[in-house]
């Protein structure tokens, strides 16, 4: 059986990980009209698996001597 973290550590690692430019954004999904919440402007719909093109954005994607995994 899966273990599951409480909803509290949730909330604490995404208020980590969320940037103060960063913002909530919500739309409709273009294939299926669900309603989705994105990232500034990017959004991924999880019923039909539609994802808007990432130049739709609210803003630049950070580089990659911005990612953590990066050498």
């Amino acid at each position: 059986m899966k273990k599951q973290r409480p909803r509290e550590a949730e909330a604490d690692t995404a208020e980590a990980t969320v940037s103060p430019e960063t913002e909530i954004t919500t739309t409709f999904c273009r294939r299926c009209g669900t309603q989705v919440d994105g990232l500034n402007g990017r959004y991924a719909c999880g019923v039909c698996g539609w994802v808007n093109h990432w130049g739709e954005g609210h803003g630049e994607l950070p580089g990659q001597e911005e990612d953590p995994d990066w050498p």
